[in-house]
């Protein structure tokens, strides 16, 4: 009992002396820090001692100008925002006519679709009502394989088109510009101000 009662307090001690050297030792490394000399070397160390916290850190791109440039460093700064302006209007202009170009091919895509199903609904039909139609011609099971191909296909190049839509606006979003809202959703909302 005694034996436990001494390792016990012998425990206690040595994590109290643990402690109070890790604290002083924090200290210590400080003070040394701050007494040790600048030298002079051609790269300089930041830590969060010596970090500037008024000052801004980080400036990217070219550095300021000096003042009294010249008047035609005026000029030119002025002129060079009206044209990069102008620019950037064109681009955005060049994003949206892509995207407005690749809506009107998915609007193609999917009018030929539905033309397709239709035919393909009406044919069904045709043979459901009078079922002699199938065995009168010939030719009507490879036709229906060659409508059922066809309509595949379009599935897949409309599925691909609108594919390329969300891509093609992804990139402009990450770019910068802003691409008018999409026509399905146009579509929606007119259909839901005639409800």
């Amino acid at each position: 009992m005694k034996r436990t009662k001494c390792i016990t307090i012998f425990t206690v001690l040595l994590l109290t002396v643990g402690v109070a050297v890790a604290q002083s030792l924090g200290d210590f490394a400080r003070a040394i820090r701050k007494n040790k000399p600048e030298t002079a070397t051609a790269s300089r160390h930041y830590d969060n001692d010596n970090l500037p916290t008024g000052d801004p850190l980080s400036v990217v791109g070219p550095p300021p100008t000096a003042n009294g440039a010249g008047a035609n460093s005026a000029k030119a700064g002025a002129a060079a925002p009206a044209t990069s302006d102008a620019e950037k209007q064109k681009q955005a202009d060049d994003w949206n006519k892509k995207v407005a170009d690749q809506k009107k091919k998915i609007d193609s895509l999917n009018h030929e679709l539905d033309v397709d199903q239709r035919e393909m609904r009406l044919r069904q039909l045709a043979e459901t009502a009078d079922p002699t139609v199938a065995a009168r011609n010939l030719q009507w099971g490879k036709d229906d394989v060659r409508y059922k191909n066809e309509i595949d296909e379009k599935q897949k190049a409309l599925a691909d088109a609108q594919q390329e839509l969300e891509d093609m606006q992804d990139q402009g979003h990450k770019a910068g510009y802003q691409t008018p809202a999409s026509s399905d959703n146009n579509k929606d909302q007119d259909k839901d101000q005639n409800q």
